[in-house]
């Protein structure tokens, strides 16, 4: 039964940092893209990052680009999301996911067939 667990979260002021962990189980993910996508309250969830299985490709949405940083270890079949510089808009609940076919690279949640069960990041102003 694969697995993604999500951790890191937590409260945090404006401007600070956090960094996010995603631990996949259950199978090898390694030529995969793996991703965040976020929700905040009252929104639609939202592609964050992407990282190809190489970890070549990158892809940001602007709302976090040059804040963010997506780095994957596949040994551990762990995905980061390092977040610098944090302000209220990036409150939401932070979910990895998987890509169901090796080698996609999309921003599409609809293409993502695993995901974890989000952690909850609240930057206060």
């Amino acid at each position: 039964q694969v697995q993604l667990v999500e951790s890191g979260g937590g409260l945090v002021q404006a401007g600070g940092s956090l960094r996010l962990s995603c631990a996949a189980s259950g199978r090898t993910f390694s030529t995969n893209t793996m991703g965040w996508f976020r929700r905040a309250p009252g929104k639609e969830r939202e592609f964050v990052a992407r990282l190809s299985w190489s970890g070549g490709s990158t892809d940001y949405a602007d709302s976090v680009k040059g804040r963010f940083t997506i780095s994957r270890d596949n040994a551990k079949n762990t995905v980061y999301l390092r977040m610098n510089n944090l302000n209220d808009e990036d409150t939401a609940v932070y979910y990895c996911a998987v890509a169901k076919l090796p080698l996609l690279a999309t921003r599409n949640p609809q293409d993502y067939g695993y995901w974890g069960q989000g952690t909850q990041v609240t930057v206060s102003s």
